[in-house]
C-alpha cells in the first residue's frame, strides 16, 4: 500500500524550495510574534488573497478587454489569477471575437501582454497544464493517446459449441469510444466455470482473438466468457480550448508527458521567456482520466514489481465500467462468477498489486515528471493530486503548492446527515488528505479551488458563499483560488460568457458587496498561512482492504466508501475539540516515537485511530508496538488487522493480539460508530482519555474548529456553519496563563474577549453562519469587546404598510406599497424579480431608549439599513440585527431599508436567454427580499 521505499526517503524530507520569483511577496513571511501577526492579519499581504480561476472562453480574448479584466479583479482585492484556456460555451453569442489557438503566435502575444499588465498591477499570475480536463490536444498521435482495458462477459451453459462474431464481442463496450478517431481492439479471451473453489485462471483463447468468428468449446455446467478490450485514444479533452482539444494524453506513457510538457515550455519561453521569470505556479487540474488503467509495458513491469505474472488474473481483477461511465471512471460492482473465500482472497491480493503498479508508474511516469519539469523552469508546481491514479497522501505531499476542492450548492448551510460526504457539505473527502499532506512536509499554502459551482451559478448567496469558505478553512485549507471569473467582453449580452462557476461578475447584483467576503477570507489566510495548525489524532485508513476489493477511488467523489463513516471521522474529532490529520503505513514506517507521541518532521500525535483495518503491512506490528510502549495510544476501530495485503502472504493477527495483551491501556479496541458519529467520538474521547484542545459543553454537529498556533499565539477559528440555527455553549481552552482576543476578520480591529473566573473559560453564542476568531497571547491591554445584545425584555414590531422602491434589473425603478413583507418568490408578480428593494416606513417612538436594536428578521438578500438618515451598516450573511446605537429619536423616525437578491429568479424567467435556462431553467425559484418581521429590540 506505499509508495517504494526510494522515492519516500525523497518525500520524507521534502521542504519547500526557494524560487528566483518576480513577487517575493507572493512567496509569504513568516511571522514570529503575535504583533506583527496581527498588523499582517490588519493589512493582508497579496500571499494571504484569493485568487481566481480565469476562463479564457474560447481563445477569443484580445489585450483590451484582458487589461480591463484585471483591473476589475484589482479593484476587489484579488491579487492572483490562474490562466485558464477551455472551450467556448455552447450556444452564445460570440459577437465575431477572433479565437487565438493555444499556444499560437497570437495567443502567446495575449499571454505576454497580459503577464506584462498583470506585473504592474501587482497581480501574480499561474497558469493551467494545456487545456480543459484531464490534458491532450488534437496534435497527439496514436500511441501517446490513453489507454484502457474493458471487460465484457458472457455467461454460457455447457456442454455447447458456442459461436460468436468477433464484432459481436466487442459491441459490449463499444459504449466506451467516445473519438470516432479512437480504437478498440480484442486484447484477450478466457473461459472460466461460474464457481471457483480454488482459484484457476480457466482456458485461455488468446489464439482465437485475431479470428473475425470465435469458437468456444465450453464444458458441461455454468460458465463465463470473458472478453477483454483495449481502447486507445477512447476519450476527449474535456471543455478543451482550440490548439488543446482532442485526445487525451497517455498519462503512463512519461515520453509523452515530457513532449507534452515541454511543448508548452518551449513556446512559452521562446514567445515570452523564462517561465519562472512570469509565473508563480503552473497547474494541474483533478485528471479525472476515465478509467485509463493500461500501458504498453503493463505485463513487464508488473512481472518485475511484483514477481509473478499478471497475465493469469486478468479478467478477474478488472471490473465491468458502468455504461453510465462518468470522467471519474464509475464500475459495475456486479459478482461476475461466485468465488470461494479462498479463491476471492486470492483475487483480491492480486487486484491490489495490480492497483499499486498503476500508483508507482503513475507516480514515476507522470507526477514526478511533471514536478522534474517545473523546478526545470524554475516554476512552482501547483496540483490537485487526486484521482483513482494518486497515491491518497504521497502524492499531495510532493508538489510545491498542493491543492484541494470546495463546491457550493443548496443544500450548504443546512444540517449535515451521517455517513454522506455531500449533503450540508462544502469540502470534499480529499481536502484534508490534501491538508494532511502539506502539514506534513512542512508546507503552509494549502489552495483550494473553492466554491466550485456547476448548479447554483445565478443562485449563490454570499452568506452561502461564506459559509462554503469557513468549511474550507476548517478542513485545513489556508488559500482560496476562487471558481471563477469568465473572461467575458462588457458588449456580450446579459449575462455574459459563462463558462461555469459562481457569477464572479460586475453584471452579478451583489458584486458592490462582494470585497467584504475577500477581505474576511484574506485576512483569514493570513493567519493560517503563518501559523502550524494543530493535530493531536492521526488517523489511518483501510485503505488496502478498500483497493483490494473494490480497486482504487476517485478520491474527490468515490463510489464506494469504507467505511461507510470514513469521510466524518475528521468531522468528529474537530467539532469534540481536537484536531486531525491522516497518516499511512508509509509515513508510519519513517516516525519516531517519545513521550507518549509519534512523530512525523513537525507532527506529532498523541492518537492513532485504525478505522476497520484488517490488511496491514508485516513490520506495522512493531511499529505500533514502539508507540504504545513510548505511551501512545492506538484505537482499533470496528475490527482489528488480521493479514497482510497483496499476493505475499504473511501472519500479523497473533502480533496484533499480542500488543493488545502487553499494552491493555494504550492498545485497544473500540465498537464502530451506530447512531451519531459525533456523540459516538465523544465516548471514545472519554473513555480512552484524551484531552482536546478545546472542550465545548455541548458539541453539535454545524459547529467545529481548527486550532493554530505560533510561538505567542494559541489560534482558534470557530464556525457555525448552518444557516437556521443558533448555537450558544461553554467553551474551556487547553491554554494556560494567556489572555483571549478576538480577532474580527471582516474589519481587521481586535478586541479582548469577556471572559468570568479562568480566562481560558469562554462563553460563546454563534448566530447563523457566523464565524470567530479567537486568539490567546500574552498581552492583555485593549479595548474589551462589547457584544451586540439581541434579545430584550421589550420589542416592537413595526407592523403597517411600507412604500417600496423596486429597482429591477434593467428596469427603471418602481414604487409601491407592500400592506405586508412578502417573500417575493411567493408573489405571482414579484417571483422573477431580482436586483435592490428599498423598503421605507415612518413610526414613533416615544421613549427611544428603551430600544437598543432593530431585528430585520428573515432577509433573503444582503441588507443596508438607515435610520433617520443615520447609515447603521450592513448584513451579508447571519441575523440581520443592527445596534442602534443613538439613531431613534422621541416622535417621528424613518427607516429605510435597502435589500440587494441574487440574480436566479430573474435568469430563470428569461426563456429565450440560452445561458439563463441552461443554469436555472429547471431550477426552483429561491427566496427573495425582506420577509421580516421587522422589530425594535
Amino acid at each position: 500500500m506505499a509508495i517504494s521505499r526510494r522515492n519516500f526517503v525523497k518525500l520524507s524530507s521534502l521542504a519547500p524550495l526557494t524560487y528566483a520569483f518576480p513577487f517575493p511577496e507572493f512567496l509569504g513571511a513568516f511571522y514570529t510574534n503575535a504583533d506583527s501577526l496581527y498588523e499582517n492579519f490588519k493589512t493582508p499581504s497579496a500571499a494571504a488573497r484569493p485568487f481566481v480561476r480565469w476562463w479564457w472562453n474560447g481563445g477569443k480574448i484580445n489585450e483590451k478587454e484582458l487589461l480591463r479584466e484585471l483591473d476589475l479583479l484589482k479593484e476587489q482585492g484579488i491579487s492572483g489569477v490562474e490562466i485558464n484556456s477551455v472551450a467556448f460555451p455552447k450556444a452564445i453569442n460570440a459577437i465575431d471575437y477572433q479565437t487565438l489557438n493555444w499556444l499560437s503566435p497570437e495567443w502567446l502575444a495575449a499571454l505576454k501582454a497580459t503577464l506584462k499588465a498583470a506585473r504592474e498591477r501587482g497581480i501574480a499570475c499561474d497558469i493551467i497544464v494545456g487545456s480543459g480536463w484531464p490534458f491532450g490536444g488534437e496534435f497527439l498521435p496514436e500511441e501517446e493517446q490513453l489507454q484502457l482495458l474493458a471487460l465484457g462477459t458472457k455467461k454460457l451453459i455447457g456442454p455447447q459449441q458456442f459461436i460468436i462474431k468477433k464484432e459481436a464481442l466487442l459491441a459490449e463496450t463499444n459504449f466506451l469510444l467516445k473519438r470516432k478517431t479512437g480504437s478498440m481492439e480484442l486484447f484477450g479471451l478466457r473461459l472460466s466455470p461460474a464457481r471457483l473453489n480454488t482459484f484457476s485462471p480457466g482456458t485461455d483463447l488468446h489464439a482465437q482473438i485475431k479470428e473475425d468468428e470465435i469458437i468456444v468449446d465450453v464444458p458441461a455446467g455454468e460458465h463465463v466468457l470473458y472478453s477483454i478490450v483495449k481502447f486507445k485514444g477512447y476519450a476527449s479533452v474535456t471543455l478543451g480550448a482550440p490548439g488543446a482539444s482532442g485526445p487525451v494524453l497517455d498519462h503512463y506513457n512519461k515520453a509523452a508527458v515530457q513532449r507534452y510538457l515541454d511543448r508548452m515550455s518551449d513556446a512559452i519561453t521562446a514567445g515570452i521567456g523564462n517561465m519562472g521569470d512570469h509565473f508563480r505556479s503552473v497547474f494541474v487540474d483533478s485528471l479525472e482520466l476515465r478509467g485509463s488503467n493500461w500501458c504498453d509495458d503493463m505485463y513487464e513491469q508488473f512481472k518485475q514489481r511484483r514477481g509473478y505474472s499478471l497475465e493469469p488474473y486478468l479478467p478477474f481483477i478488472l471490473f465491468k465500467l458502468s455504461k453510465r461511465l462518468t470522467h471519474t471512471g464509475s464500475q459495475s460492482l456486479e459478482n461476475i462468477i461466485t468465488l470461494s473465500p479462498q479463491a476471492q482472497d486470492e483475487v483480491n491480493r492480486v487486484r491490489y498489486d495490480f492497483e499499486i503498479t498503476r500508483l508507482e508508474l503513475f507516480h514515476e511516469r507522470f507526477l514526478q515528471t511533471f514536478l522534474d519539469w517545473c523546478r526545470k523552469n524554475n516554476v512552482r508546481s501547483r496540483v490537485q493530486a487526486y484521482g483513482r491514479e494518486y497515491y491518497a497522501l504521497e502524492s499531495a505531499m510532493l508538489p510545491d503548492i498542493p491543492e484541494c476542492e470546495t463546491w457550493i450548492r443548496d443544500d450548504i448551510g443546512g444540517d449535515l446527515p451521517e455517513n454522506t460526504f455531500r449533503t450540508g457539505r462544502a469540502y470534499r473527502p480529499v481536502n484534508k488528505f490534501v491538508s494532511s499532506a502539506a502539514r506534513l512536509t512542512g508546507k503552509r499554502v494549502i489552495s483550494c479551488e473553492e466554491i466550485t459551482n456547476t448548479d447554483l451559478v445565478f443562485n449563490a448567496s454570499l452568506e452561502k458563499i461564506k459559509i462554503a469558505g469557513d468549511q474550507s478553512n476548517l478542513s485545513g485549507v489556508t488559500h482560496s483560488i476562487l471558481h471563477g471569473f469568465n473572461y467575458s467582453p462588457p458588449e456580450a449580452p446579459f449575462p455574459g460568457w459563462v463558462r461555469y462557476g459562481t457569477f464572479f461578475s460586475e453584471r452579478n447584483t451583489w458584486w458592490p458587496y462582494l470585497k467584504r467576503w475577500i477581505d474576511y477570507k484574506a485576512r483569514l489566510s493570513a493567519v493560517f498561512q503563518n501559523s502550524e495548525m494543530q493535530s493531536d489524532v492521526a488517523v489511518m485508513f483501510p485503505h488496502a482492504d478498500l483497493w483490494s476489493e473494490v480497486g482504487l477511488q476517485y478520491q474527490q467523489v468515490p463510489q464506494i466508501v469504507y467505511p461507510a463513516y470514513a469521510n466524518n471521522l475528521w468531522e468528529a474529532v474537530h467539532q469534540n475539540g481536537s484536531g486531525c490529520d491522516y497518516i499511512n503505513e508509509t509515513i508510519l514506517q519513517k516516525c519516531s516515537f517519545s513521550k507518549g507521541m509519534l512523530h512525523f518532521n513537525t507532527r506529532s500525535y498523541k492518537v492513532l485511530l485504525m478505522p476497520e483495518m484488517q490488511s496491514i503491512a508485516t513490520g506495522t506490528p512493531e511499529l505500533l508496538k514502539k508507540f504504545a510502549a513510548a505511551g501512545g495510544k492506538v484505537i482499533f476501530i470496528g475490527k482489528e488487522p488480521v493479514k497482510t495485503f497483496g499476493k505475499q502472504k504473511a501472519e500479523v493477527q497473533s502480533d496484533i493480539q499480542s500488543l493488545k495483551k502487553a499494552f491493555p491501556e494504550n492498545v485497544r479496541w473500540f465498537p464502530a460508530p451506530q447512531g451519531k458519529i459525533i456523540d459516538w467520538y465523544a465516548q471514545l474521547q472519554s473513555e480512552c482519555k484524551i484531552a482536546p484542545f478545546v472542550k465545548f459543553d455541548k458539541p453539535v454537529s454545524y459547529v467545529s474548529q481548527v486550532y493554530y498556533k505560533t510561538a505567542e499565539a494559541d489560534i482558534f477559528f470557530i464556525c457555525n456553519y448552518h444557516q437556521e440555527k443558533n448555537h450558544e455553549f461553554t467553551a474551556t481552552f487547553n491554554v494556560k496563563n494567556k489572555s483571549a482576543w478576538l480577532w474580527d476578520p471582516e474589519t481587521g480591529k481586535r478586541y479582548l474577549y469577556p471572559y468570568q473566573g479562568a480566562k481560558n473559560n469562554l462563553r460563546i453564542s454563534l448566530n447563523p453562519a457566523q464565524s470567530v476568531l479567537i486568539v490567546f497571547t500574552n498581552g492583555s491591554e485593549g479595548e474589551l469587546y462589547q457584544f451586540s445584545k439581541v434579545t430584550g425584555k421589550q420589542s416592537r414590531m413595526l407592523e403597517g404598510s411600507w412604500d417600496v422602491t423596486l429597482e429591477k434589473i434593467h428596469e427603471l425603478p418602481r414604487k409601491t406599497t407592500f400592506n405586508k413583507l412578502i417573500d417575493l418568490k411567493d408573489d405571482p408578480e414579484l417571483h422573477s424579480f431580482a436586483g435592490v428593494i428599498f423598503y421605507e416606513k415612518q413610526f414613533q417612538v416615544n421613549e427611544p431608549g428603551n430600544y437598543h436594536s432593530l431585528d430585520l428578521g428573515k432577509v433573503y438578500g444582503i441588507s443596508e439599513v438607515e435610520v433617520n438618515g443615520r447609515s447603521l451598516g450592513a448584513r451579508w450573511y447571519g441575523r440581520h440585527i443592527y445596534d442602534l446605537g443613538q439613531a431613534l429619536k422621541s416622535g417621528g423616525n424613518t427607516v429605510k431599508i435597502k435589500v440587494t437578491t441574487t440574480l436566479g429568479n430573474y435568469m430563470r424567467s428569461l426563456e429565450d436567454n440560452a445561458v439563463a435556462q441552461h443554469w436555472t431553467g429547471k431550477q426552483p425559484l429561491h427566496p427573495a427580499g425582506l420577509a421580516g418581521p421587522v422589530k425594535l429590540i
